[in-house]
């Protein structure tokens, strides 16, 4: 068996470039301490003796590891492989490491994975729908460069991403409302997830805004799963009275109740229009399509990824605290405009032109 070629050292750059190991180092490290025409010389040497800078050691002497840490609740679902993506691709281009868990919205396994990150990534992407964010954040991540996703409980003591949740909910609700529905349903997330609460919220105050009374029966508890979706469907269509729409409060609740209802024979948008929220990419490819609320969902994580780099950049001289809510729109689909919706929509527009 032919022996392994031993691995070429920054001792041995060093030596052949002419200049010392902490020169060497400094270039690699990217200090402004080497000159132009040294740096491109050791860089040369090294391409040619194939050298590769030893991660760990750069990482001691830098105090820095180079990695993001990214604390999910779950990474099943287009929702949250968008999230990562918008974060892989910044990290990616500013030569970031991302190293990602799940806490399966439980609080132990969460601290868990917070304290097996600590010492081993330069700041952490954090959300916690499901927890007090505040709470835990103080605790764990006080000191820790920090972006806080969707939730508004740690503003102030770290940067936060959000969605405005209770404003695009309202959309949704404009939107049923103006094409005659009052017996609207809500399938809505998990109690305690922020995100489902103010859903909800949005909900509610576009009822009270036109009028309309909120009846407890119309509201029914999902998990943000197309199985829950599919179970609140079957819920709704055994009530008395039936809603003449839903509203889910995720795209994949709302595929849920689209499943169940096909299954029934429910013509939808005719007997009962369905909207989403999130605005994932199945939603414009399954029938009927999906009318959702459009979150860039990447953008999440893309815009968290560059805070978080340019706080880890600014090092003790921070920045403001930031605060960002992403906007939304609402993209209506056939799932709630029928023919004569549609006809109706594109007469108005003309009248106005």
């Amino acid at each position: 068996m032919p022996r392994q070629k031993a691995r070429v050292t920054i001792h041995e750059v060093a030596r052949r470039a002419g200049v010392s190991v902490a020169t060497v180092s400094r270039v690699f490290n990217n200090s402004d301490l080497v000159t132009k025409q040294t740096g491109e010389k050791i860089r040369s040497v090294a391409r040619r003796l194939n050298y590769i800078p030893n991660a760990s050691a750069r990482s001691l002497s830098m105090k820095r590891t180079e990695t993001i840490g990214m604390l999910l609740p779950d990474m099943h679902g287009e929702f949250f492989s968008e999230i990562i993506r918008g974060a892989d691709a910044i990290a990616h281009k500013e030569q970031y490491h991302l190293l990602v868990s799940a806490s399966h919205s439980n609080k132990e396994e969460l601290e868990t994975a917070i304290k097996m990150m600590s010492g081993r990534v330069d700041g952490f992407i954090l959300m916690s729908p499901h927890l007090d964010s505040e709470t835990l954040v103080g605790r764990y991540l006080k000191s820790v460069p920090t972006v806080i996703l969707t939730s508004s409980e740690a503003r102030g003591m770290h940067d936060s991403i959000r969605i405005d949740n209770v404003g695009a909910a309202r959309q949704v609700m404009r939107h049923l409302i103006s094409l005659g529905h009052r017996r609207i349903a809500i399938v809505k997330g998990d109690p305690g997830n922020e995100d489902a609460e103010e859903r909800l919220a949005g909900y509610h105050a576009e009822l009270r805004a036109n009028s309309i009374d909120v009846t407890d029966e119309l509201i029914v508890c999902g998990d943000f799963t197309e199985r829950s979706g599919h179970a609140a469907g079957r819920i709704l269509l055994d009530l008395k009275y039936r809603p003449t729409a839903v509203f889910a409060s995720n795209d994949e609740m709302a595929i849920g109740v689209l499943r169940c209802f096909r299954e029934e024979g429910i013509k939808v948008p005719q007997e009962i229009a369905v909207a989403g929220f999130d605005d994932i990419q199945i939603s414009s490819l399954i029938h009927p399509s999906l009318t959702s609320v459009h979150v860039d969902i990447s953008d999440l994580g893309s815009l968290a990824a560059e805070r978080l780099i340019e706080v880890l950049a600014d090092g003790t001289k921070r920045k403001t605290v930031k605060s960002i809510v992403l906007p939304s729109r609402l993209v209506v689909r056939n799932s709630t405009l029928t023919t004569t919706h549609a006809d109706a929509v594109i007469s108005h527009a003309t009248s106005v032109q």
